[in-house]
C-alpha cells in the first residue's frame, strides 16, 4: 500500500522566526543534533514506512537544501519508480511562486494526476519526529476515511497555537479550528486538546478537486489549516489518526517538536543531552539519515599540561577540543574550540 501513495513534502517556507539560522537556507535544511537536517526526520520516516515517491516542494533559499537532498538522499531506483525529486515553483499555473500550503499542491496537480497514486501524502518538513506513516495509511483504509488527520494531545493552554480537531466517534472530526482562541477539549479530559501536526492523508482525487475549487476562492488564503480543513471536515469523511499509537512499528517515544522559534530549535536540540532523551537517537530499528560528513573522528588535545574536559555532550566528526572544557553541547562537524 505504501508503494501506491505519492508524497508531497512541503519545503518551502521562509521561517523568518528562526533567523539569523535561516539567512542562508530553508528552514527544513537548518542543521539540527550537530549531524542531521531538520528534513532528515521526515524523509528516514518516508524511508522506513516504505514510501519511494516523493516531491520535495521548494521556494525560499533552497539551495543548501537541494544540495543536501542530491548529497545525502540520492538512494533511490528511478527505473523502478522511486525518487526524491525537489519541485519549485514553476509557474505553470499562474505568475506567482507558492503561497500557501494549498497552492502549493495545487501547482503541482499535473504531478499527481500523471503519478497515478491513489493516496496522496502532505507531510511538513520542518518538524522533529518519527512515525510510521505505513501504519497511518492502514488506518485511513480501514475507516474508509476520504481525509485523515495526523494529530496529538496537548495541554489546552498549548492548543491555541495549532489546529485544533472535535472528533466524535471512531475519531471521526466534528470540527476543524485554526489556533482558536478556546479550543475544545477531549471528551475524557477537559485539560487536553488534540492537535494537528500538520500531515494529511487524501484520496488523491478528492485533494485534487478541492485544491482547484479553493484556487479560484477569491478569499481564501489557499492554506490547509485555515480554508480548506474547516470546511472539508463538515461535508466528507475525515478520521484523526492519533500519533505514537501500537500499531506503528516505531519505538513509542511520541516525541513531536515544532522548532519554529529559536527558542523551541534550542531546546528541541538540548532535549538530546538528557540522561534518558525523549527522543532516542540512538534506536537502531529507526535510524535518521544524513548526509555524512567527509571528516576526520573528533579528537580532543592536551597543551602545555591542560587537559580537555569533556562531559554530557555530542562531539561530531572533525571536530578538536583543545585544552579545553565543553558541558552541555553539541558541536557539529569541523568545529574547533580553542583554550579558556
Amino acid at each position: 500500500m505504501p508503494d501506491k501513495t505519492i508524497t508531497l513534502l512541503l519545503a518551502g517556507g521562509i521561517g523568518s522566526r528562526l533567523y539569523p539560522l535561516t539567512g542562508e537556507r530553508a528552514k527544513p535544511a537548518v542543521p539540527f543534533g550537530g549531524k542531521y537536517r531538520i528534513i532528515d526526520f521526515s524523509l528516514s520516516n518516508c524511508l522506513h514506512s516504505g514510501l519511494r515517491r516523493i516531491l520535495v516542494l521548494t521556494q525560499y533559499k533552497s539551495l543548501s537544501l537541494q544540495k543536501h537532498l542530491r548529497d545525502g538522499w540520492s538512494i533511490f531506483n528511478p527505473s523502478l519508480g522511486e525518487y526524491i525529486t525537489p519541485v519549485p515553483p514553476q509557474m505553470r499555473v499562474g505568475s506567482s511562486w507558492y503561497v500557501g500550503t494549498a497552492d502549493a499542491v495545487h501547482q503541482n496537480l499535473y504531478l499527481l494526476e500523471r503519478s497515478g497514486a491513489p493516496l496522496t501524502l502532505i507531510l511538513p518538513g520542518d518538524h522533529i519526529y518519527r512515525m510510521d506513516y505505513e501504519a497511518m495509511i492502514h488506518a485511513h483504509r480501514e475507516t474508509k476515511a476520504d481525509v485523515s488527520i495526523a494529530c496529538l494531545s496537548v495541554p489546552k493552554e498549548q492548543a491555541t497555537r495549532f489546529g485544533t480537531l472535535n472528533v466524535g466517534d471512531q475519531l471521526r472530526i466534528l470540527d476543524f479550528q485554526e489556533k482558536p482562541d478556546n479550543p475544545a477539549t477531549l471528551p475524557d479530559d477537559d485539560t487536553q486538546s488534540l492537535v494537528s501536526m500538520g500531515i494529511y492523508l487524501f484520496s488523491t482525487e478528492l485533494l485534487c478537486q478541492i485544491v482547484r475549487k479553493d484556487h479560484v476562492n477569491a478569499d481564501s488564503s489557499h492554506d490547509f489549516g485555515k480554508d480548506i480543513l474547516p470546511g472539508l471536515v463538515h461535508d466528507h469523511k475525515v478520521s484523526a489518526y492519533q500519533f505514537g499509537g501500537k500499531r506503528g512499528r516505531v519505538s513509542n517515544d511520541r516525541y513531536w517538536r515544532d522548532v519554529g522559534t529559536i527558542d523551541a530549535y534550542f531546546d528541541a536540540n538540548m532535549d538530546l543531552l538528557r540522561p534518558q532523551p525523549l527522543l532516542d537517537m540512538y534506536q537502531t530499528e529507526w535510524p535518521v539519515r544524513t548526509c555524512e560528513v567527509q571528516a576526520p573522528p573528533a579528537r580532543t588535545v592536551s597543551r602545555d599540561g591542560i587537559n580537555s574536559f569533556i562531559k554530557n555532550s555530542m562531539l561530531n566528526s572533525g571536530s578538536i577540543i583543545n585544552s579545553a572544557d565543553i558541558n552541555h553541547c553539541i558541536l557539529s562537524a569541523n568545529v574547533r574550540v580553542q583554550p579558556n
